[in-house]
């Protein structure tokens, strides 16, 4: 009988111990594979754990809402005293002054437009963002640039990143829910993980075509037994990992997406069910109108899931804002239906505690010229834009930044959309720099090589 020296022992069970070695790693690995949405420690101390985003699509007038540009009423009609922007998306003539009216609200004294005079009452409680700029004058890359941090790649969405990252305070619920989400402008491009393992994109919840009455979680009850399940699926995973590779990513993905499946069938209907909010609170919310119906209860569900441990919550009113044309008539109407159910939603946050935790962002995804489109419209203009931020660690109360005179260009503490991004990601405790994932023989992140983080408008 042979008897191996030790020598021999040795070489021969080398790659043995490096399999032990490799086998145990895989096992780390498939632990965080098959657990991927377990809460994560951030790299920094978070003043935010959540984030509701207020999606305004078509772009919002910051002229006519939030930057308030009295020169641009004593010049109306005026040619503009200096260069328009090289790419612009179609004919503009002279100035054209606001067709609303302006005033100061709260202790802050902040100038905001006649349409918002509920969110006006809130002005303490937020921090506008009025030099706002990005990359792309059309929809279509606008969105996706604010969204996803590109105008012309597809990539991970903004809350795909944060869910990679911090995973959900609640494995019962997705990490990452759009409600009503934009169907055109990059569509589901604008909430999808890309490269991003598929557990980290949004579940949307109906789409910009349904009414909100009728958004739901679709198909979340099954009618087989819930013991039952529990077993094929087990089966079904068991199946799974004797005939795949441990390195496809595809198939795992869609095996955590059958067990997120079976756990919301108990905690999805619940957070969805608004009969079980008081008649005081639906008509915060505007829920009891018509004109504020639909909006309102979008800002209602998300305060709901975000209160369930939901990481990441949009809201979208689409696409509603992209005035060429009728701008009195269509941003008042916009405006109406939007108002009082964000200042509804800032007040109930605030006084269920949630509001300091919970950031709440406003925006569209740019803002519109100070000079005329036909008779009564403001072509795009990505070169300013306001924004306001509420809660989840940001200064109260202030306004960062400044355009000229006329509200066309960023010209004071100008914010690209990367900073905002950086910004959002420091907030919820995550250093933009650090957040990446290997794709394609290098790493992404959410800003690429751009942004900062807004340091001055951070409590």
């Amino acid at each position: 009988m042979f008897a191996p020296s030790r020598r021999d022992l040795l070489k021969s069970t080398a790659l043995g111990f490096g399999m032990l070695a490799l086998q145990d790693l895989l096992q780390g690995s498939e632990f965080v594979t098959r657990d991927p949405l377990k809460p994560r420690m951030p790299h920094f101390a978070p003043k935010a754990k959540r984030v509701i985003f207020l999606f305004m699509h078509g772009g919002p007038s910051q002229v006519d809402t939030f930057d308030y540009k009295p020169q641009l009423a004593i010049d109306d009609g005026k040619p503009l005293p200096f260069p328009k922007p090289r790419v612009v998306s179609g004919a503009t003539g002279n100035l054209l002054k606001s067709p609303f009216e302006f005033k100061q609200y709260g202790q802050s004294g902040a100038w905001v437009s006649e349409l918002f005079p509920h969110i006006g009452r809130k002005v303490d409680d937020l921090c506008f963002i009025k030099s706002m700029h990005g990359s792309n004058s059309r929809h279509g890359g606008a969105l996706l640039e604010l969204h996803t941090g590109s105008d012309t790649f597809v990539r991970p969405s903004m809350g795909s990143w944060v869910t990679y990252g911090l995973g959900t305070e609640n494995r019962d619920l997705p990490g990452f829910v759009t409600i009503c989400p934009t169907l055109s402008h990059g569509g589901a491009n604008n909430y999808s993980s890309a490269f991003l393992p598929a557990i980290y994109q949004a579940t949307p919840l109906g789409s910009a075509n349904t009414p909100a009455t009728q958004v739901a979680v679709p198909f979340v009850k099954g009618t087989t037994p819930l013991d039952q399940q529990r077993l094929e699926l087990d089966l079904l995973a068991d199946l799974d990992r004797e005939r795949r590779p441990s390195s496809d990513s595809v198939t795992e993905s869609r095996i955590q997406s059958f067990e997120m499946a079976f756990r919301m069938q108990n905690a999805a209907p619940t957070v969805q069910d608004l009969t079980r909010e008081t008649p005081e609170t639906l008509k915060l919310y505007g829920i009891d109108d018509k004109a504020t119906e639909n909006f309102g209860r979008q800002c209602l569900m998300a305060r709901r899931f975000a209160e369930a441990g939901v990481r990441f919550v949009q809201c979208s009113h689409s696409y509603k804002w992209d005035q060429h044309g009728n701008l009195k008539k269509d941003h008042t109407r916009n405006a109406l239906e939007v108002d009082k159910p964000i200042a509804g939603l800032l007040e109930d946050l605030k006084r269920r505690g949630l509001l300091k935790d919970t950031l709440v962002v406003w925006g569209g995804e740019f803002g519109r010229t100070p000079v005329a489109q036909g008779k009564d419209g403001r072509d795009h203009n990505p070169h300013a834009f306001t924004m306001f931020m509420a809660g989840g660690g940001v200064k109260a109360g202030i306004s960062h930044g400044a355009t000229d005179d006329y509200g066309y260009y960023s010209v004071e503490d100008k914010v690209h959309v990367h900073d905002l991004h950086a910004t959002i990601l420091h907030l919820l405790g995550l250093d933009h720099l650090k957040l990446t994932y290997r794709h394609a023989g290098r790493d992404f992140r959410l800003t690429d090589v751009h942004g900062e983080a807004v340091k001055s408008i951070i409590a």
